[in-house]
């Protein structure tokens, strides 16, 4: 039964990252709260909950990242908009904004997709009692 117990509180440190959908910064902070609750009963429960704040902070650091130039990308086609308006009706218009600005945004919603299914799968291995490593993630907690 204790084992059972371990797995089930395994499962909920990693599904607890889906409090970031309800509360800003909660997909890292909710973590960190049950993995600081439940580390000292068991290496299990320690390890688990490492791999889960460090995947964490990590993708909220990654989409950040990818946010930051979302923007970027977002004003300098909004202010294309404003390349050329003299007269001259045939200048060259170019659209490299528009589509750098939609790429962004795929990137950034193609990575929130990942991180919600590696989250999934991470929970379903602890619910099943097997350690999980999560890709692309930077070892802030050892």
């Amino acid at each position: 039964m204790q084992h059972n117990n371990e797995n089930t509180n395994a499962f909920l440190i990693h599904i607890s990252a889906f409090a970031g959908y309800l509360f800003p910064l909660g997909s890292i902070i909710t973590p960190l709260i049950v993995w600081q609750t439940l580390k000292d009963r068991s290496t299990f429960l320690d390890e688990h909950g490492k791999e889960a704040v460090n995947f964490n902070i990590s993708f909220g650091l990654y989409i950040f990242i990818l946010s930051a130039s979302f923007f970027s990308f977002f004003f300098g086609s909004f202010l294309d908009i404003f390349n050329g308006v003299d007269i001259d009706f045939g200048g060259h218009h170019s659209y490299g904004g528009f589509f750098g600005f939609l790429g962004i945004a795929s990137l950034v919603s193609i990575v929130s997709l990942i991180k919600i299914a590696l989250i999934i799968i991470a929970a379903m291995k602890a619910n099943k009692g097997e350690m999980y490593k999560y890709p692309f993630t930077i070892k802030f907690i050892k």
